[in-house]
């Protein structure tokens, strides 16, 4: 087993997507890795709807905050998924090599029905993005 593996997930407002990507990558990968999210244009706080269906299968993101996409954050990573655009103009795979695109809707404005069905496949998502980079170790 080589290095530790930096991964980083990506989207404008780092308030929702990225953050349960970040949420789950933690919980299922444990230390193999590092692992990140950040945001283009981040807001001020996390999407409240994204909390609770988060809280809801035993996940608190209640300490976590959006944080701003830095140069030395994309230049240390192994791996950049960006999970989606909301405008072109912020959209995180224009500053990023390299970075596989997700197109998961954003949440923001979304009901919580659909917001549980974002979680669930971040959560696929993040685990078929494990099961491929643990079989590339």
């Amino acid at each position: 087993m080589g290095d530790v593996k930096n991964v980083l997930f990506v989207c404008v407002e780092n308030a929702g997507r990225s953050q349960m990507a970040e949420a789950f990558f933690k919980k299922f990968a444990k230390n193999k890795f590092n692992v990140l999210s950040a945001g283009t244009s981040p807001s001020s706080n996390l999407n409240p709807v994204v909390v609770s269906v988060m809280e809801e299968i035993g996940i608190d993101l209640k300490n976590q905050h959006p944080q701003l996409l830095s140069s030395s954050m994309m230049e240390n990573s192994n791996k950049t998924i960006n999970m989606g655009c909301m405008d072109k103009e912020s959209c995180p795979s224009l500053f990023v090599k390299d970075v596989d695109d997700w197109n998961v809707d954003d949440p923001k404005g979304k009901s919580i029905e659909d917001v549980r069905k974002i979680r669930d496949q971040i959560k696929n998502d993040v685990l078929n993005l494990i099961n491929s980079l643990e079989s590339d170790v």
